[in-house]
């Protein structure tokens, strides 16, 4: 593998690993996921466009502002797409994430428009340094690096807070939990917020490296949902990993066999190793007491 396919597959892993980690947060404390994660990725790239290039904002203001925003529509999602079908035992939330992201696609395409956009130069891609003659842009070090901070921070807060703990124990026992004084609602409601958070820092990061549009998210999605069953969907450290490994596969199968056959090979790879492992490289089979 060459440097340069190293360096790409970790930053792309990075990415899918981030957007997974929506995806781990929302499964691990209500049994949903939010299927509008790959728009939510979308949203934060097309909002920090607009907010700093179409209206000159500074940067740090959009940045903020795009976040917020992102959080406030995982929020959205949660009190539209899940909660009312939670409520009933009905699984129809699935299909109802899925068409909040199509909306948001749709309404996104007549509001910025069609045609793509592209964020402009900045320090972060336009300069670089050199590390054992592999010169590396100081954008490809921030991606894997916030990724890996955001997956060791969420990490610690599950399993080394009183407050992760207590949202660990909602999906355990939703009726235990609120006898033991846990707003059970707004735990859910903070675990959709996260999942819009980290697709909003992701989109934001992957901003100037991709073209930007209404449909760049779709396939980003999909691609994180199955990094987030391939890490084992319960693990916060098994998605970031799994990302790591998909992105590097992704990378080095485009470079030796070219783009056609990336998403072939690499999807194809993910169901042989779920066909080895069905709970995920890093998840384990539930015990569950009857």
């Amino acid at each position: 593998m060459s440097a340069s396919t190293l360096i790409t597959g970790i930053g792309l892993g990075s990415m899918y690993g981030l957007l997974a980690l929506g995806f781990y947060v929302t499964y691990a404390v209500s049994r949903t996921v939010n299927f509008a994660q790959g728009s939510a990725m979308m949203l934060g790239a097309v909002l920090t466009f607009s907010f700093a290039v179409t209206w000159s904002w500074p940067m740090w203001a959009a940045i903020l502002a795009s976040l917020a925003l992102c959080t406030a529509w995982g929020v959205a999602v949660e009190r539209v797409g899940v909660r009312p079908f939670v409520r009933r035992g009905s699984d129809a939330w699935l299909m109802a994430t899925v068409a909040m992201g199509i909306v948001l696609e749709n309404v996104v395409l007549f509001t910025f428009g069609k045609d793509p956009r592209g964020m402009p130069p900045s320090p972060l891609t336009t300069e670089a340094f050199y590390v054992a003659d592999i010169k590396v842009q100081p954008l490809q070090v921030v991606i894997p690096v916030a990724g890996i901070a955001i997956a060791v921070a969420l990490h610690w807060f599950s399993y080394r807070t009183r407050h992760g703990r207590a949202l660990l124990a909602v999906v355990q026992n939703p009726d235990a939990a609120r006898l033991m004084g846990i707003n059970v609602t707004a735990a859910v409601v903070l675990t959709f917020a996260l999942s819009g958070l980290f697709a909003g820092i992701a989109g934001i990061l992957i901003a100037p490296l991709f073209i930007i549009s209404s449909t760049m998210g779709t396939l980003f999605g999909i691609k994180a949902f199955a990094v987030a069953i391939l890490g084992g969907i319960t693990n916060a450290w098994g998605a970031m990993l799994a990302g790591l490994v998909y992105g590097l596969a992704e990378a080095l199968i485009t470079s030796l066999l070219g783009s056609t056959y990336t998403h072939i090979v690499t999807f194809a790879l993910v169901i042989v190793a779920l066909a080895a492992r069905p709970h995920g490289l890093f998840g384990r089979a539930e015990v569950k007491k009857v």
